[in-house]
Formats: structure tokens, sequence, C-alpha cells
């Protein structure tokens, strides 16, 4: 979801890759959601942070604790930034119930990612 919110609000800004530490694909949940506002990441795919290991970035960013400590050190990362989201794939309970809290991180993502590109203009 990070990916797609990025890419749509500054991706004329920015180039945005995203890459997990065990990559298992997109979660059909993050699809729906991000359709709702207007953002198609159906195309999108998961993809491992080993193949950008040797890249140079301005920011590399983790969105969530597993990540931020078991990602690998980026030494073409200029910024390391990290903040924490819950994860809302290992949320249970009814359909509506699951896509609401990926509503909420959706939501959370699309808030904290405007405010802090809004803050690199």
């Amino acid at each position: 979801m990070a990916e797609g919110l990025l890419r749509s609000l500054y991706g004329e800004r920015y180039e945005v890759f995203s890459a997990g530490t065990k990559p298992s694909g997109v979660n059909p949940n993050s699809t729906e959601v991000m359709k709702e506002i207007g953002i198609d990441i159906s195309n999108h795919y998961s993809k491992n942070v080993k193949d950008f290991i040797n890249e140079d970035f301005d920011y590399v960013i983790t969105v969530c604790s597993g990540a931020r400590e078991t990602c690998p050190f980026f030494p073409g990362g200029k910024k390391q930034i990290h903040k924490d989201f819950d994860d809302p794939s290992s949320f249970s309970g009814n359909k509506e119930e699951v896509l609401n809290k990926f509503r909420e991180i959706r939501d959370k993502l699309k808030e904290w990612i405007e405010e802090f590109f809004n803050e690199k203009k």
C-alpha cells in the first residue's frame, strides 16, 4: 500500500520501489482498499529487499517493526527512516472487520506519507 500511495502522491518527484524481507505476494485486501481510493495496485508484485541491496536511494523507509529488525543495511541509502505500522494481514475477523483494518492502516500510511513528504518540498 505504501508504494501505491507514494507513486500516486509523489511519483512525479520520486522513483518508488517496495520490497519485503519475506515477499509473499500482494494481499488481495490491500488491492481492494487501495482501489476504493482510486489507486490500482493490481499489477504490483512482491520483491525481495536483497534485490535492491546495492542500489543508491535517497530514503530507505521501513513501515513495520518486523522489517526494522530484519531489514538489511542499505549502504546506498542516504537516509534511513522507520515508521511503525501494524501489519493488517495479521488481523483476524470477518471480511468486513479485516477490510476495516486494512482501511485504517491505508489511511494512517497516507497521512504519514503526506506529512513526511510535504516537508521535503
